[in-house]
């Protein structure tokens, strides 16, 4: 009985909502675009904040619907390597391992409909969600800036889909 008494004193006490709208309850989408690779779509982005306008100091989530079947491992090796590009500082191997295993346990499979959503908490770390299920918390502040930097650091590999989540008018 003391376990079960210890794991629900510990879901009352965790700051961990069931979705992450919950901790979001204002936000707003700032902006949305596809990305596509070799003209086929991966995924539909939409960036969702209650600061307006967009403060990337502030919480934040990031939705990805996914239009193609994508794997846990290249779901991660692709965020590592990305982080590892845009970076502006180099990151260990070590800290690259750790990422990697937090990672891995925070991304699922995913099949053309399914929605991924990352949380952002400024000075904490992040939640990823499948859907309205929590997936992970991930409490590394430095792994949840350098994975949302693949989005919004302006050396984000598709330019133009950083200009549209940020609401960002085209140059062109």
């Amino acid at each position: 009985m003391k376990p079960l008494l210890a794991v629900l004193a510990w879901l009352l006490a965790a700051d961990v909502s069931a979705s992450w709208r919950e901790s979001l309850p204002d936000a707003r989408v700032v902006g949305q675009g596809d990305l596509r690779v070799f003209g086929f779509r991966i995924y539909t982005a939409r960036l969702w904040s209650g600061q307006a306008p967009f403060d990337p100091s502030a919480p934040f989530a990031l939705e990805l619907t996914y239009h193609r079947s994508i794997s846990r491992e290249q779901f991660v090796s692709t965020s590592l390597e990305e982080i590892r590009r845009v970076s502006r500082r180099p990151i260990s191997d070590e800290q690259l391992r750790r990422w990697e295993a937090e990672l891995s346990l925070a991304f699922i499979d995913v099949e053309p409909g399914d929605r991924i959503t990352g949380l952002y908490l400024p000075g904490r770390g992040c939640r990823f969600y499948a859907g309205e299920r929590l997936l992970r918390e991930i409490d590394d502040p430095a792994l949840a800036s350098a994975f949302f930097d693949i989005w919004l650091d302006p050396r984000s590999r598709d330019p133009d889909l950083r200009r549209q989540l940020l609401g960002i008018a085209s140059t062109l």
